[in-house]
């Protein structure tokens, strides 16, 4: 057996720590919260939708009359299977976990009155708090809303970034609103996905950008391996030497993606916990291999 696939089946193995685990639940569940206050308190009493999957099942429990929290759950369901395969166990289970909350926390919140009846202010603060939570499930490895595993999906295929596919079908999304609630909530509609996106981009720094990791470990091969085999990316060793102990070292450089973050961390600690690790936001990639990927 290669010494790349020994490591890999070692740290796939390696449990995560209940305080990580709870750590992480909790967070998503804050954000999973934060969205429904979101929705079901300021955005949907003034008829004002989100993009994606959320604003389709917006529409469709107003057309319906039947609990928003049904559609949230049964429209994201399907991605739940495709994230699992494609992006990652651990991103499909939190990705579960907090569409779970968003259908249950939606829906005891839906009795509740608006907190406001001015639409342009229910749109701010709304837009607002709806983005803080999503940052939050994101920052913690999952996803509230199907529309961004779809769209990274289709970024493997085609020449354009996850953030340009999410909005070519938020388009058509927020443009259908305006046949359900006027032209007029549909603009308003638009104001708050730019709230939250932007949000989100402080919450994240960024929906769609890429990031660069450097790693310095004296376990670097043993590191670099294991980020090719679970994360599919390519890795540079470079050669380096400190300045205070004029020591060789070696770093390892390697680009991945805002979701395969926390992965990537999980990785160095469980081999070299003692590692240095710099994580820096880029704003284009092009070239090499980075979308020649293939998670496990």
């Amino acid at each position: 057996m290669e010494l790349a696939e020994q490591i890999k089946q070692k740290v796939e193995h390696k449990k995560l720590t209940k305080t990580t685990m709870a750590k992480r639940a909790f967070l998503i569940a804050i954000g999973a919260g934060l969205m429904a206050v979101g929705l079901e308190i300021f955005l949907i009493p003034n008829h004002v939708i989100d993009g994606g999957i959320t604003g389709i099942s917006i529409m469709l429990s107003h057309l319906t009359g039947l609990n928003l929290g049904i559609f949230l759950f049964l429209l994201n369901l399907p991605f739940f299977f495709i994230g699992r395969k494609q992006i990652g166990k651990t991103f499909a289970v939190s990705t579960l976990f907090g569409i779970i909350v968003l259908s249950i926390a939606t829906t005891l919140l839906h009795p509740v009155p608006g907190l406001t009846e001015d639409v342009l202010l229910a749109t701010v603060f709304g837009g607002i708090i709806l983005g803080v939570g999503v940052g939050l499930v994101i920052r913690n490895g999952g996803s509230l809303d199907g529309t961004e595993i779809m769209a990274i999906l289709f970024n493997r295929r085609m020449p354009f970034s996850v953030g340009e596919i999410i909005m070519f079908f938020n388009i058509f999304i927020l443009g259908a609103a305006g046949f359900v609630f006027g032209w007029d909530r549909a603009m308003y509609s638009l104001m708050a996905y730019f709230i939250a996106f932007k949000t989100i981009d402080v919450v994240i720094l960024g929906l769609d950008e890429s990031k660069s990791a450097w790693i310095i470990s004296e376990r670097h091969k043993e590191i670099g391996d294991v980020i090719l085999a679970r994360l599919g990316r390519g890795v540079t060793y470079l050669n380096g030497e400190g300045a205070y102990t004029g020591d060789d070292k070696k770093v390892i450089f390697v680009v991945i993606t805002r979701l395969e973050e926390s992965k990537l961390k999980s990785i160095v600690e469980d081999i070299d916990p003692s590692a240095f690790f710099a994580v820096a936001n880029i704003s284009e990639v092009r070239g090499g291999r980075f979308k020649k990927k293939d998670i496990h």
